[in-house]
């Protein structure tokens, strides 16, 4: 990747997904907030960029082979992609972790009364995720997919084009950068996860599963944001030209 300051930062972590450990460590947003440049996402962090780009050009000019381009994936394969592995973890996992806290909250939640609150983020989180995720898969997804088969049989190309996908896009865009802020919230009211000296097991697995939960969320959103909604603009824009 011909690597500038310039660069935004969704677009270098949608060449390769491993530099989002990079960002991350520096704490920038590369997911819901992924349309900054590298300069301005530093800047706006107080960071040298000098020190963000040598990290990032250091990583691109070793080997690396073990990530998967998800870029080079076509919009179908991501979406099924999406709904397995992000969507179907979000419904597995959010019943467990809102068990734990609910937990936490009723044992410790007098000495520690910032689990409330994160009990009350992550339900409102797990609501709208679960709508967000509905409409995606019932509306935005599909429509995605018939445009993917369109663009490969002009047969099957739907009857009209009339910029449908952007409005949506922009809504769910928007809800991302919502859950986002949301989750940023929770790592800011436990610590960055920190368990306290006397936090018991649930504790400690609760808070671990916390974390792992926003890592996920993070992919999520930028599989999304970065790479499956631009592609199904464009590819909605050429066959508006061509139709």
């Amino acid at each position: 990747m011909d690597l500038t300051y310039q660069n935004s930062v969704g677009e270098v972590v949608a060449n390769d997904f491993r530099t989002a450990a990079i960002f991350e460590k520096y704490g920038i947003d590369f997911c819901c907030k992924g349309h900054r440049s590298i300069d301005e996402a530093c800047e706006r962090k107080s960071i040298l960029t000098e020190e963000v780009m040598r990290e990032l050009k250091k990583h691109f000019s070793s080997e690396n082979t073990d990530c998967p381009d998800y870029k080079s994936w076509p919009s179908s394969q991501l979406i099924d992609y999406i709904i397995e592995k992000h969507h179907g973890y979000v419904t597995e996992t959010t019943p467990l972790i809102i068990r734990y806290l609910d937990k936490l909250c009723k044992v410790h939640g007098e000495k520690h009364p910032e689990l409330f609150d994160v009990n009350r983020l992550f339900n409102e989180s797990a609501e709208e995720l679960a709508q967000h995720m509905k409409k995606e898969e019932l509306v935005l997804f599909p429509w995605i997919k018939e445009m993917d088969l369109a663009s490969d049989d002009s047969a099957n190309k739907p009857p009209s084009f009339e910029r449908m996908i952007q409005q949506p896009v922009h809504m769910l865009m928007h809800e991302h950068e919502a859950e986002g802020d949301r989750f940023q919230t929770i790592e800011t009211l436990t610590n960055t996860y920190q368990v306290p000296a006397d936090g018991c097991s649930t504790y400690k697995v609760a808070y671990q599963m916390l974390q792992e939960f926003q890592n996920d969320l993070h992919l999520h959103i930028h599989l999304e944001n970065n790479i499956l909604f631009p592609k199904a603009i464009e590819l909605e824009e050429k066959l508006e030209v061509s139709s």
